[in-house]
């Protein structure tokens, strides 16, 4: 365990185990020079701890890489609660991790993510205040489709010379929260919709609404496409599937995509375009985060744009210097850390 601390450079990792509510969790801060820790909580059904472990400390990693490149004063952090196979109350294993974090005397703020609630948080929010996604403040969900579709924009921009998505053959894999108010939008723009997912009935409700094309979610890497689009679990790009690829760009919502740095290379070294995900997907963080601030849904929303230009940021050097935005987005917010500019 003192091994991934130290590769990942994480802070603290805090555990609690409350026996009565079946609460297993812990809390990673990877960093929190420039603020408190953000980050969302998941609640999901993991293999083993070691699983959610790693989880937990990669992804507190790249929110530190998203709050910095976003200009946000947060650092990095990330909840995980390993769901149990039976949960007497919800309500109350979310109030006991409310507690929990109440304890960290504001060192990290939790939000929504993968298998958890505004109703959730609102359980939290009994017993702290450090905690955003309540249903008073709201589902960022909605504002990071809008960033990622302002990135898509972008990275339409740097590798087919137009912003404009009419036309163009765009793969949404995962129409979740995020996904399908995403495809939503793409579809608005005149985008010809590629779609898959395990739920049948989104992707039905996507053909009827947007005109979709459903293909099977093995099929869709090797789909010809414009723009793919990950919306839904990480990892999904590997030597093999980045093999299969017969688009121009990536550009999604997923966090990790990548399932290590060399895969990075390899999209390169095929031709194509990387938005990086902890750019691109980074709207949920900004609203989360602004709104924690008290400020007001126009300049919230105003703010988005800080994605398209970062994205183009980072898309220029990777041009100039011929490496992978994956390198040069690490590298820029490495940079901004250790107190660059």
């Amino acid at each position: 365990m003192f091994a991934l601390m130290q590769s990942s450079q994480v802070e603290t990792l805090h555990f609690i185990v409350d026996p009565e509510t079946g609460l297993k969790a812990l809390i990673a801060i990877h960093d929190s020079q420039r603020g408190p820790a953000l980050g969302g909580c998941r609640y999901i059904d993991y293999v083993d701890e070691q699983s959610a472990i790693e989880d937990a400390v990669r992804l507190a990693h790249n929110m530190s890489y998203k709050a910095v490149l976003a200009g946000l004063p947060y650092g990095g952090g990330k909840a995980v609660i390993m769901r149990p196979a039976h949960v007497p109350n919800r309500g109350a294993l979310f109030e006991a991790f409310g507690r929990f974090i109440e304890t960290l005397d504001g060192r990290y703020i939790t939000a929504i993510d993968s298998g958890t609630s505004s109703a959730d948080m609102d359980c939290i929010a009994q017993h702290t205040q450090h905690v955003t996604s309540t249903t008073e403040s709201g589902d960022p969900s909605l504002h990071t489709a809008m960033g990622v579709f302002a990135g898509i924009r972008t990275t339409a921009m740097a590798r087919l010379g137009s912003d404009n998505l009419e036309g163009l053959r765009i793969a949404v894999q995962g129409l979740g929260n995020v996904g399908y108010p995403l495809a939503e939008q793409l579809h608005a723009a005149g985008a010809d919709l590629l779609v898959s997912d395990l739920d049948s009935g989104k992707v039905q409700l996507a053909m009827d609404q947007f005109g979709a094309h459903p293909i099977a979610s093995e099929a869709l890497h090797s789909t010809p496409c414009d723009i793919f689009a990950p919306c839904g679990w990480g990892g999904v790009l590997n030597s093999k599937s980045v093999g299969e690829l017969r688009c121009a760009a990536v550009a999604g919502a997923a966090s990790n995509q990548l399932s290590n740095l060399q895969v990075a290379d390899q999209l390169e070294g095929r031709g194509i375009l990387y938005a990086p995900d902890y750019v691109i997907n980074s709207g949920g963080l900004i609203y989360v985060a602004l709104q924690h601030q008290g400020e007001p849904l126009n300049i919230i929303t105003a703010n988005l744009s800080r994605i398209g230009v970062r994205l183009t940021e980072v898309f220029a050097h990777a041009q100039a210097e011929k490496r992978s935005p994956a390198h040069v987005a690490n590298t820029l917010a490495e940079n901004l850390l250790n107190g660059g500019h």
